[in-house]
């Protein structure tokens, strides 16, 4: 149809996964995924729905929700996600309020008139309707709409409950017109956990009192609306209806109006047309990995590689190009590149999802085989610390103690002095508080490393181990840059744009938005590249291994710059981040606007940093011994060795890896927990 048409980069508008399967290799503008409902709940679903829609995530550039639980449920799978609640064209539906008639064949009907318009399927609590039809038998009670997924045969039977079919669009004012309550019957399942009804704000606009059951989104966007009345129980669905029907609806209006106000289909599509042509212009739908990427022939694989991280990545390419296996990486994430992904937001902005990551290196051999798959941009990392009204440069040098403490040094040998004087030497040195204040005396360590460590990590400086606060230097000079390896530099295009090109090999296939386990169930492959948590892979036999994790919280700006550095740290206690990041640093972009993140460690979350602590290295023992029973499992990377590594080191720890699986005796490559 596009071809005949002569239709090129079409905008690909999906509303159901499904659709995915036949459209997934048109080359678009832009790719939007409108999430209505959690389909995969629905009665009859498609098997592998979930699969789908996790390849449609990864896909899309735009994805929209219909409602504030479905959002919450997929707002940490995309990087461009939207909340959209039902709308409601008022002028239509206000016309009841104006006198509009009522449809003959129901304002004909008896009693008070209760009615529901909608699909009538699994959704529908018909044994609700069945009780309020009985204890209620003076009353009309009219459900209008088509039957899906179930039959006349299954609907309930009594002389006051009427099932009078569908009615067109047009029709449903005067529907409303004949009705004294609006209801809202529908089961609390798990087809109904992520609905937003649109008939809600419609019923609303027509001034009539609304009735329903509990469902999350409903309590959530009208909870605190007297108009909708709530009822967790059959009894109390009787009574609401009781209550609704006494109600002084006309009184009521003015708050429902004011409610309604922002929920009209034009404001809704003003808002979405904006984000779809900043989707389109801005150029920000990433470079296409599908789900899973078959390749020509078809049999098992050599090698499962769990996690799409650099050791997974780098093993995974050096296993495909270098020897000639077969591979299948899987990630829980709907992404490669683990905690290095990076992507263009709302804005057009590149920007890091999970954090600045900054690469440096002093191995050559690291920068040749990264250099196969990404040019670089040259970039030297710059830290700001926020003390007071000052932003200071970190590590700490001479600049950093001159406009702290108005002095005027000016030589590396009196800054030299100036520390010395200040240090209070600690014999032995067992923790991160003895590191620092051995170098810098107790005042600076407050000013620059107490708080902020506590934050980070938890737990104060005295109960970590020493290499903590080891990892950042004090200088005598003013060189401000806060790494001093040869070679500093970003990925030119991005490090999600370099991660394709190294997973672009006709062996490498990828399962994204899948689970490791789901995978092993299968036993697709006789060996496994591990890189995700080695006490997860046990099932957490000897307990969980500790681990720091952390939240950020992502902004945009209408400026060109934020701060004059990429990286501002907030040491202070009573600042609830640790720092700031802002990405146009790090990118070099040229743009209006610019995009920050805000560092909140906690202890809950994805694994990020390994605490290092004796307890915490000696259970890692114990899960290390126990790999070693395990032949065709290799553990590799941050969490599959509890250690952390810098980029650069866990490239470097791949690399080495790959050489002693390729010359490991016997038939096969044996298994290795890499250090």
């Amino acid at each position: 149809m596009l071809r005949l048409n002569g239709i090129t980069k079409p905008l690909l508008w999906f509303y159901s996964p499904q659709m995915f399967t036949f459209a997934r290799h048109v080359d678009a503008a832009a790719v939007v995924y409108d999430c209505m409902d959690e389909l995969a709940n629905f009665k009859f679903a498609p098997a592998g729905l979930k699969e789908l829609e996790a390849a449609l995530m990864a896909r899309a550039d735009l994805v929209l929700t219909g409602g504030s639980s479905l959002f919450e449920a997929r707002k940490h799978l995309h990087d461009n996600i939207h909340l959209f609640p039902s709308g409601v064209e008022l002028d239509h539906f206000q016309t009841v309020r104006d006198g509009l008639q009522p449809a003959p064949d129901m304002a004909s009907l008896p009693g008070k008139k209760l009615g529901f318009y909608g699909v009538i399927d699994e959704r529908i609590d018909l044994a609700l309707l069945q009780h309020l039809a009985r204890m209620r038998p003076d009353w009309s009670i009219i459900m209008v709409g088509p039957l899906a997924k179930i039959g006349h045969e299954d609907l309930p039977k009594a002389a006051n409950l009427h099932f009078v079919g569908p009615r067109p669009y047009a029709e449903l004012p005067s529907c409303l017109a004949a009705w004294d309550v609006a209801l809202m019957p529908f089961a609390i399942n798990e087809a109904t956990r992520f609905i937003s009804p649109t008939k809600t704000p419609e019923y609303l606009a027509a001034g009539l009192p609304v009735v329903s059951t509990p469902i999350v989104d409903v309590v959530a966007t009208y909870g605190d609306t007297d108009s909708v009345q709530i009822a967790t129980t059959h009894d109390a669905f009787v009574a609401a209806c009781d209550t609704a029907l006494r109600m002084d609806t006309k009184a009521l209006l003015p708050l429902v109006d004011q409610k309604l106000a922002a929920m009209s289909w034009d404001e809704t599509f003003r808002r979405i047309a904006g984000l779809v042509n900043a989707a389109i212009e801005s150029g920000a739908r990433k470079i296409y990995t599908p789900s899973l990427r078959r390749t020509r022939s078809s049999g098992p694989y050599d090698y499962l590689v769990v996690g799409a991280g650099f050791a997974g990545s780098v093993l995974a390419e050096r296993l495909a190009a270098g020897s000639g296996k077969r591979i299948l990486i899987c990630d829980r994430r709907p992404h490669i590149g683990g905690n290095a992904y990076d992507h263009p937001d709302a804005a057009g902005i590149l920007v890091h999802k999970y954090g600045p990551h900054i690469f440096h290196t002093n191995s050559d051999e690291i920068v040749a085989y990264l250099s196969r798959f990404t040019a670089w941009r040259p970039y030297e990392h710059r830290v700001l610390a926020c003390v007071g009204q000052q932003q200071l440069p970190m590590p700490i040098n001479r600049t950093t103690l001159n406009k702290l403490y108005g002095l005027d040094l000016s030589s590396d040998e009196q800054t030299e002095q100036f520390l010395r004087s200040r240090a209070e030497p600690i014999d032995p040195i067992e923790s991160s508080r003895d590191v620092v204040i051995s170098q810098v005396g107790s005042e600076l360590y407050r000013t620059f490393f107490e708080g902020y460590t506590r934050k980070q990590w938890g737990m104060d400086p005295s109960e970590l181990d020493k290499a903590v606060t080891a990892r950042v230097p004090t200088r005598f000079n003013t060189d401000d840059r806060y790494f001093l390896d040869r070679f500093q530099a970003m990925p030119l295009h991005g490090y999600t744009a370099m991660f394709e090109n190294m997973l672009d090999h006709a062996n490498i296939e990828l399962a994204l938005g899948v689970d490791f386990k789901e995978v092993q169930a299968q036993n697709l492959a006789p060996q496994t590249i591990y890189t995700g948590p080695i006490d997860e892979y046990f099932d957490h036999r000897f307990g969980a291994l500790p681990y720091r994790s952390l939240r950020f919280q992502h902004e945009t700006l209408e400026q060109r710059r934020f701060q004059p550095v990429a990286v501002v740290n907030y040491p202070a206690p009573d600042v609830p981040y640790t720092r700031i990041t802002e990405y146009k640093h790090l990118t070099g972009q040229v743009h209006p606007q610019t995009s920050i993140s805000y560092e909140f460690p906690q202890a809950d979350g994805d694994p990020y940093y390994p605490i290092p602590r004796p307890e915490n290295a000696a259970l890692y023992k114990r899960y290390e011994a126990l790999a070693r029973e395990h032949p065709d499992v290799h553990f590799v990377g941050r969490l599959g060795t509890y250690r952390y590594y810098n980029m650069d080191q866990v490239v470097g720890q791949a690399l080495a890896t790959y050489r002693r699986m390729v010359t490991a005796p016997g038939p096969r490559m044996h298994a290795t927990v890499s250090a």
